[in-house]
């Protein structure tokens, strides 16, 4: 690995193939970056990466996030394209759009397992990595669902709360290294989210909701990423009007539990 390579920061991003993931992508392509695209879609992340090697060092590592038992060889080729990583972004997941009581146990498990259980599992497996290099960055996209529940979204709002209760414990355990963490809350962004969204019976909700086309858009929600990385942030929120109730609740819950039985859950 050449000098240059080594000086290059490493950024290895899951669910690169669409949405925040790719828009993250194409906002770190600079010439000091290299960047790793991961997903399950391949001919999607290579297109991508053709773009992104315009002005950066790019490479595809495609795998399925639910192969969890797969992670530690994955890792391992991560490590391997660039000779390290810097800055590992966990941004794989789905949605629901789904009652809990008609939401099967099949399609709970499967909402914890890749909002929650996978990106614990591939951060602990690539943390030796960083530990033994004494540096790295874990920024890791959860949503305001992560910060207070709502309808439709049971098992996914567990999922979202459980990743940032997680990493801001791990921050602490990290804080010597020192590790940095990050934890991104982004409210509506304009993305297929909406459309890839599991149902109660584990097929895909199809449809554009009307909040999502509201949305701030994937590029401004990367920008915000960016500059929450620059500036080590250990949270922070990305959005428009609906990340209100987040205050609502911090501050004045009787008026947030009041007003978000008005919201209509879509």
């Amino acid at each position: 690995m050449s000098e240059v390579a080594k000086n290059k920061t490493v950024y290895w991003i899951t669910g690169a193939s669409s949405g925040i993931g790719k828009a993250l992508a194409l906002q770190l392509a600079l010439p000091e970056n290299s960047i790793i695209l991961s997903g399950r879609n391949e001919q999607a992340l290579q297109e991508i990466k053709q773009v992104v090697e315009a002005t950066s060092s790019a490479e595809v590592l495609a795998f399925d996030m639910l192969r969890m038992d797969e992670f530690e060889k994955i890792v391992t080729r991560a490590i391997g394209v660039f000779g390290h990583i810097d800055v590992l972004v966990n941004n794989a997941g789905v949605s629901q759009r789904s009652p809990a009581m008609e939401t099967s146990a099949e399609v709970e498990k499967k909402l914890m397992d890749i909002n929650y259980f996978s990106p614990v599992a591939l951060t602990k497996a690539l943390l030796p990595h960083m530990i033994e290099r004494k540096k790295g960055h874990l920024v890791n996209i959860s949503s305001i669902a992560g910060k207070f529940g709502f309808g439709l979204r049971s098992t996914y709002a567990a999922a979202k709360h459980a990743m940032l209760g997680y990493f801001e414990a791990l921050r602490l355990e990290l804080k010597d290294v020192p590790i940095y963490v990050t934890n991104v809350c982004p409210g509506r962004v304009l993305t297929n989210v909406s459309f890839n969204a599991m149902k109660g019976d584990g097929t895909a909700h199809n449809v554009l909701d009307e909040g999502q086309r509201k949305g701030i858009t994937a590029e401004a929600c990367a920008r915000g990423i960016v500059k929450a990385i620059k500036g080590k942030k250990h949270e922070v929120l990305l959005g428009k009007l609906e990340l209100i109730p987040v205050y609502l609740r911090r501050y004045c819950p009787p008026l947030f539990y009041y007003l978000i039985k008005k919201i209509k859950a879509t």
